[in-house]
């Protein structure tokens, strides 16, 4: 989540919405002073480019998993071949899953290639900016594993699914921005989703936190009477220690208190991606954005085209769309095993962002201004299996009372799932610390007993 300027206008340059059906995210907003500026996307229309073509994302499906055939048949997304293979899944034997199963190759197995390449890739791609074929559906889409796991066929997993979803938003009377009635399912934060741990780390200092930044962490190891940590500059002693980094500084960092989950975080793989932000004059854009009520397109990889995914921010967000003379979108290049394009220099790659521009939606005109956000190793990959791989990591933290891990690569990538996964931390290191009677007993090493 980061935040900039671009034409003097506040534009995210990460994370750009939280999932607002799960309540972390928004709960922790409005906990540090953010609730009045919680608000739900003005449009939230996405469409796919795939087949040569602007195509209307087919209702009735579930993470690209389509449930209804008729919205599917109307988006033209899929062939006729392709069409009537979705159609035969529901006579097909019942679906076995077992412990873990890939996302893609299950999908494929039962519906066929077409509808993992040209729907569930561009969806979950967006998300992990990974492979479906090697994606956990077990981690990645867990309603629709428990669901397939209960149903008979992929086909009635899904509308199962959607019929619930159906109950829930008639019952619900609650919303991510005020007193209305709405029920968003996602959310913004005006200005910028990216405000939101800048507003945490405001109420942290207000509570009396102390911050360190540009201080890297070079060691963590215990002591009688808790944890000794060597950072730059610093020497600090805590009574506990949540490590909430990424999956290698993690594991180098316990490489020698908790081998076994420092050699399992070592595991996991990470993609690379950037967003290329460009400003233009809105004069100059054609209706098919400015007056599209779209909020952008995906990409399916198998089409070919460098970008994966295109946001027109001033349509999705009000305070995006603020100034009347400009007009902000963005674009997502990069995916887990495709990452060439991000050998590119900025401007090549606003330069291929524009070309893909142009054929998908007609844009001729040169940005105003333009940047460029590389997020390196930024997402965590989630394969089959990853969820047991997360319950080794944490059984091997738990030996060591007062320290506990969190962060993207366990328990889902979202912004809700990572502040669940950071509850999760705190609630284990207080119950150590809340237990504690005696001070701890001198480390041994794990690999030896000494």
């Amino acid at each position: 989540m980061y935040t900039g300027e671009l034409a003097g206008a506040p534009v995210d340059l990460g994370a750009e919405s939280m999932l607002a059906r799960r309540p972390e995210a928004v709960a922790l907003a409005r906990a540090v002073g953010l609730g009045d500026a919680i608000e739900e996307p003005a449009t939230a229309t996405a469409r796919l480019w795939t087949r040569g073509a602007l195509r209307p994302m087919p209702s009735g499906h579930v993470m690209g998993v389509p449930g209804d055939l008729a919205p599917l048949a109307a988006s033209g997304v899929l062939s006729a071949e392709g069409l009537a293979r979705v159609e035969a899944e529901a006579g097909l034997p019942p679906a076995e899953v077992g412990e873990d199963v890939a996302v893609g190759e299950f999908v494929a197995a039962r519906m066929g290639r077409e509808v993992v390449d040209r729907l569930v890739e561009p969806l979950l791609g967006g998300v992990y900016a990974g492979d479906a074929y090697s994606i956990s559906m077990r981690a990645a889409v867990p309603a629709l594993f428990d669901a397939v796991r209960a149903h008979p066929t992929l086909t009635e997993a899904v509308r199962a699914l959607q019929s619930a979803a159906a109950r829930r938003a008639a019952a619900e009377h609650t919303t991510v921005t005020g007193a209305a009635a709405t029920g968003a399912f996602f959310a913004g934060i005006s200005g910028g989703i990216g405000r939101l741990p800048l507003a945490v780390a405001d109420a942290c200092r207000a509570a009396g936190a102390r911050i360190l930044t540009g201080t890297p962490v070079r060691e963590i190891g215990r002591t009688p009477e808790g944890w000794r940590i060597t950072a730059d500059g610093e020497v600090l002693d805590a009574d506990a220690v949540v490590l909430a980094v990424p999956a290698g500084p993690a594991a180098r960092l316990l490489d020698t208190l908790a081998p076994a989950a420092a050699s399992e975080l070592d595991r996991i793989a990470y993609a690379s991606m950037a967003l290329v932000t460009l400003a233009f004059r809105r004069a100059e854009l054609p209706e098919a954005v400015t007056a599209s009520g779209a909020s952008g397109f995906l990409v399916p990889p198998v089409d070919g085209r460098t970008i994966k995914a295109s946001t027109f921010s001033s349509n999705k967000w009000a305070w995006s769309g603020a100034d009347p003379e400009l007009f902000l979108l963005r674009t997502s290049v990069g995916r887990h095993g495709d990452e060439g394009d991000l050998h590119k220099d900025d401007a090549e790659l606003v330069d291929v962002s524009l070309r893909d521009l142009g054929e998908a939606v007609g844009i001729a005109a040169r940005p105003v201004a333009s940047t460029v956000t590389r997020w390196d190793g930024g997402l965590p990959q989630y394969p089959v299996g990853h969820l047991a791989r997360v319950a080794r990591i944490r059984g091997a933290v738990a030996a060591l009372p007062g320290l506990a891990v969190c962060g993207a690569q366990y328990d889902g990538v979202g912004i809700p799932a990572c502040v669940a996964s950071a509850g999760k931390a705190a609630e284990a290191v207080l119950a150590a610390l809340g237990a504690r009677t005696a001070p701890l007993a001198p480390t041994t090493d794990q690999r030896t007993g000494q």
